[in-house]
């Protein structure tokens, strides 16, 4: 039997400890690895600091260049069977070249979040604050209509861009149930080319017998990528509104603020005095969160679901969240979380008090947690089997697949042609100016 490869390109190299997208990279690995997958990793990104060792885990590590034909030998030589590209910048960049080189290879997008909804709702939010920057209320922003999104991502290069990467790819992975049905109801992409694969942890990290107690914990945390907008936007609100409506009833809480990355302007709010305390990169985020009372995660704009927030529900921590934050995070027809939703800063800050001072309200809400990530966010879970039956018979059958999608055929045809010639152009220059 001939060996499975797939080639992952990705837009950053995997970092676990510094963001959920490192988190979920790791995760697909793991996924192709338990089916036998031999896997090759390449990225044209600078490695980070926090940078996982990946050939620790017997994958092949290769820089790659944008603009570049040696990337074409690359996959000659290489000849993978399927290619995941990590979010559709990577799409745009090597997707008409392996669709010239390798035609046959199949070509998976994993989307992470829409990058094109989160900015949407970024403008929206920025709308909203230049008539209200008093009051800030989320739900009279139009966030979660589907109806009322589509006008405006339908106006964006973003959104364009995006979704016609996911119409030329063969299949997308989506890991929110809202944008799977915003996709498929609004900017009408196939079924055949989506499928379902939320975050997924390992059973192992799932210890509720062995969480520490109420009384055993101290201090609100917080926890985020300093690089990811939702996540300063979520800290500048902390420090600003809703942190010192708490500290007026807890004047003795402290506020832990993790996340990689953090410049100047954020370490400058770290104030012993106020309890807001900026820790920086945690090496273990599970360890931090564990043993921290709630989670605090104001978050005004965002897409996809939360890796904070699905981690403190494996660790047993309680957590208080928007509707953005808890969007596809809930069991279907179910309202309940392990915590509290609040959309201002008034409600946000009482809910946390509420559950910092209550020990029966805060097991409550560990409990519920506690049922969300069982059902939700264990591995091994049924989307699993989805997406490698989908692939299987992608595989067996890559024409029958592609045959009726025609828009995606179309897309393919016009941006090989456009990006081909744009990239040869750069090489070109590149070449003049050496």
């Amino acid at each position: 039997m001939s060996v499975k490869k797939l080639l992952i390109i990705g837009y950053v190299w995997p970092e676990p400890n510094s963001s959920a997208a490192g988190t979920r990279m790791m995760q697909l690995i793991a996924l192709f690895q338990a089916q036998g997958w031999q896997i090759t990793f390449a990225s044209p990104a600078k490695q980070g600091e926090h940078k996982t060792n990946l050939t620790h885990l017997d994958i092949k590590e290769h820089p790659i260049k944008l603009n570049s034909t040696c990337f074409d030998q690359f996959i000659q030589n290489l000849q993978p069977l399927v290619v995941l590209f990590d979010r559709f910048m990577m799409e745009e960049q090597f997707g008409w070249r392996i669709e010239k080189q390798l035609p046959n290879t199949l070509r998976i997008l994993n989307t992470e979040d829409l990058h094109a909804l989160r900015a949407c709702r970024q403008d929206l939010l920025k709308a909203y604050l230049k008539t209200k920057p008093e009051t800030i209320d989320l739900n009279q922003i139009p966030l979660h209509s589907p109806s009322q999104l589509f006008l405006h991502l339908a106006q964006t290069d973003l959104a364009k861009r995006e979704i016609s990467a996911i119409f030329r790819c063969d299949l997308t992975l989506m890991i929110s149930e809202f944008e799977l049905n915003l996709l498929q109801q609004q900017f009408q992409v196939p079924s055949q080319q989506l499928c379902y694969l939320p975050l997924l942890y390992s059973k192992t990290l799932y210890q509720p017998q062995t969480t520490p107690s109420f009384e055993e914990r101290q201090h609100f945390i917080a926890i985020g990528n300093f690089r990811h907008d939702p996540n300063w936007d979520a800290v500048l609100w902390l420090k600003q509104s809703i942190w010192p409506k708490i500290r007026q009833q807890l004047p003795h809480a402290e506020l832990h603020i993790y996340g990689a990355y953090p410049p100047p302007k954020a370490t400058q709010l770290h104030s012993d005095k106020q309890g807001f305390k900026i820790k920086g990169w945690a090496p273990d985020a599970l360890h931090v969160i564990r043993h921290a009372k709630v989670c605090l995660a104001p978050l005004r704009f965002g897409a996809g679901i939360k890796g904070k927030l699905a981690e403190s529900m494996l660790c047993g921590t309680p957590s208080i969240t928007t509707s953005i934050g808890a969007e596809a995070m809930q069991n279907i027809g179910e309202t309940q979380w392990g915590g509290k939703i609040s959309n201002s800063a008034e409600s946000f800050a009482q809910a946390a008090v509420t559950l910092y001072r209550d020990s029966q309200n805060w097991t409550m809400a560990q409990k519920t947690g506690f049922n969300i990530v069982q059902s939700r966010y264990l591995a091994p879970h049924s989307s699993q089997k989805t997406l490698f039956k989908q692939l299987n018979i992608m595989i067996q059958h890559p024409q029958t697949h592609r045959q009726p999608l025609f828009i995606g055929a179309m897309l393919n045809h016009h941006h090989h042609k456009s990006t081909q010639y744009m990239a040869q152009w750069i090489e070109a220059k590149n070449k003049i100016g050496t």
